[in-house]
């Protein structure tokens, strides 16, 4: 008896490099992988979108679309490439119009793409229709997508098994075209029991002809249990990575599930492990320089707890690096638990995980529910569709007051229609006033990446890759290196915490002299010379917007300034009533913990 031959899509290039270096990976160092990967009979690549797409233009100064056209040079024109969009997000982390989520598609089917990945975090089917007939539309295959998670203890009504079928009757009561199923768990927290009811209550539902297969990370340990569980369960496909970004926040090993598989009736893509051997030396060379963290490879106890997809964890925990907060790390995965619970059940996955993510750093940071992040704000009033369940009610009030809206239940697509700065016409405006091409793809560009997509187009994006020597960056002063560089010499000025206290530290060579002065930890009133008080940067980030000048009059409360930090607005107050006398501070500029942006007097 022959064995069910198993379809492996590998998403070393996509979803291995978002899990383990935020996406941060140069094409000319990882193509001679994707040729090692052809030559081992790999013929199924997710190859882009998802966090993939921006990051190009936000840290690689490399085109997406470019890249995408030497990937299908290299692989031919019969592979499988596949993409990840996030419904009527696309690859945008905010809802886009619906010439936007048109456009996304048009391109896409332009530079080599075969398949495209569909899902939608909050499983609020409304929010797959439109993408999914854009999709058919430029010739593509459309893979429709139920989001997996599984729930904090103690939390109930939604991601069950009843949840899923109720999830996957939707989609077939609503007519949207697809030609596959994927279950897509993207914090590797589900169950390998639950995993095996879902897919046999899916192929109960759709028949033996539809393809349905299983996405999920290492995450949380249980990945290989899960794909054994569905694959007894009838699924027809499984995503699989190549060492060195396999497993841990990623997805399962390539030579893993072999070993696991060995002696079942199982085929996986044809594979031979002699040649998945030689395609892994040849990835293990491409990166080498690469720095890669610790918590990628590590599998996390805590994950089922407070579900980070692996696709987040390492970027966010990267920027914690960059910003000098890691050690809050344990802590704001505690609070994730409370932010989920109370946010409805949105499966944890971009942009809703990102949602999560930044409403429990901002709980830790400033207090819990001192601030609400926009985009968490947003999903609890409605803005992105409807919650799997209702969102806490004084989280809902809440967030009305903080931002200044109202809760809607009316389709998002409507609401971004009406936003000029979500329309072509809008950045082909853009992009003449900065005198550059406005062809289909840069018009997309900059409304994807906003100001970062016209200042990539500019030529003005700064590169941020982070490796353990300076070969890449040794030309650009904007260029980020990893943990493995050597601190020998490393004079100047730094932070360091005693005891939970911090202190400013300069350090110099030889025996020259130290000086250590405490820093000031909040945005509370610092006193300074002829009264009044300095307005300090309640977190390290840029400043992204300053609301004041030199004169105007403030009541203790008002927003001075906006951060930017971990992906999200962090609002500067005035700590006291008074008039603002200096500026301290401009857009764009890097700012410390406790540093003056503003004084009022």
């Amino acid at each position: 008896m022959s064995k069910k031959y198993i379809d492996v899509m590998d998403t070393t290039f996509r979803d291995g490099f978002q899990s383990v270096f935020g996406g941060r990976v140069l094409m000319e160092d990882f193509f001679p992988a994707v040729e090692a990967a052809k030559e081992a009979g790999i013929n199924h690549f997710e190859f882009g979108g998802g966090a993939r797409f921006q990051s190009l233009f936000f840290y690689l100064q490399e085109n997406a679309f470019e890249m995408m056209d030497k990937f299908r040079e290299i692989v031919g024109p019969e592979a499988n490439l596949q993409t990840l969009a996030r419904g009527i997000n696309t690859v945008m982390l905010d809802t886009g119009s619906r010439e936007l989520v048109e456009m996304h598609a048009k391109m896409f089917a332009k530079h080599g793409v075969t398949t495209i990945r569909n899902f939608d975090a909050l499983n609020d089917v409304q929010n797959l229709e439109y993408s999914a007939e854009c999709i058919k539309k430029y010739g593509l295959n459309h893979e429709v997508v139920v989001t997996l998670m599984d729930l904090p203890p103690g939390c109930e009504g939604a991601h069950d098994v009843p949840f899923y079928e109720k999830t996957l009757r939707n989609i077939l009561d609503s007519g949207l075209p697809f030609d596959s199923i994927c279950f897509k768990d993207a914090s590797g927290t589900s169950s390998p029991q639950k995993v095996f009811d879902t897919i046999k209550m899916a192929r109960k539902l759709v028949g033996e002809d539809t393809h349905i297969r299983l996405h999920t990370h290492e995450t949380a340990g249980v990945s290989v249990a899960c794909y054994l569980a569905a694959l007894d369960a009838g699924a027809d496909g499984i995503d699989l990575a190549a060492s060195p970004v396999s497993g841990g926040t990623s997805q399962p090993d390539i030579l893993t599930m072999m070993h696991a598989v060995k002696g079942m009736n199982y085929d996986l893509g044809g594979l031979e492990i002699s040649k998945v051997l030689k395609y892994q030396d040849t990835l293990q060379s491409c990166l080498k320089d690469y720095f890669m963290p610790p918590e990628a490879t590590q599998v996390s106890p805590l994950i089922p707890f407070s579900p980070m997809p692996g696709g987040a964890l390492t970027a966010n925990t990267q920027m914690m690096r960059d910003n000098g907060t890691l050690d809050k790390f344990p802590e704001v995965i505690k609070a994730m638990q409370e932010v989920v619970e109370k946010g409805g059940y949105g499966t944890s996955v971009t942009p809703v995980s990102q949602f999560y993510w930044q409403q429990a750093y901002a709980n830790v940071m400033f207090g819990p529910w001192k601030q609400i992040a926009p985009g968490y704000g947003k999903m609890v009033l409605g803005y992105f569709g409807k919650t799997p369940v209702q969102p806490d009610q004084e989280i809902v009030k809440l967030a009305s007051e903080k931002l200044k809206l109202e809760p809607t239940s009316e389709n998002p697509l409507d609401i971004a229609d009406r936003d000029e700065k979500k329309t072509m016409s809008y950045w082909e405006g853009r992009l003449k006033e900065e005198n550059i091409e406005t062809s289909d793809e840069n018009i997309f560009i900059a409304a994807a990446c906003d100001e970062k997509g016209i200042a990539f187009l500019k030529g003005e994006s700064p590169l941020n890759v982070r490796k353990t020597n300076d070969a890449t960056c040794e030309n650009d002063k904007e260029c980020k290196l990893g943990e493995g560089n050597s601190m020998s010499n490393a004079t100047g000025n730094y932070t360091v915490v005693v005891d939970g206290q911090k202190f400013n530290v300069t350090v110099a060579e030889g025996n020259a002299d130290i000086q250590v002065t405490p820093v000031e930890t909040s945005a509370s009133a610092a006193p300074v010379s002829g009264g009044g008080a300095e307005v300090g940067a309640t977190v390290a980030g840029n400043v992204w917007k300053v609301n004041v000048k030199v004169g105007d009059t403030v009541k203790q409360g008002d927003i001075v300034a906006i951060l930017e930090a971990m992906k999200m607005e962090i609002d500067v107050e005035a700590p006291c009533d008074g008039t603002v006398s200096a500026i301290l501070a401009n857009p764009g500029d890097a700012v410390e913990e406790g540093q003056a942006i503003a004084t009022i007097s």
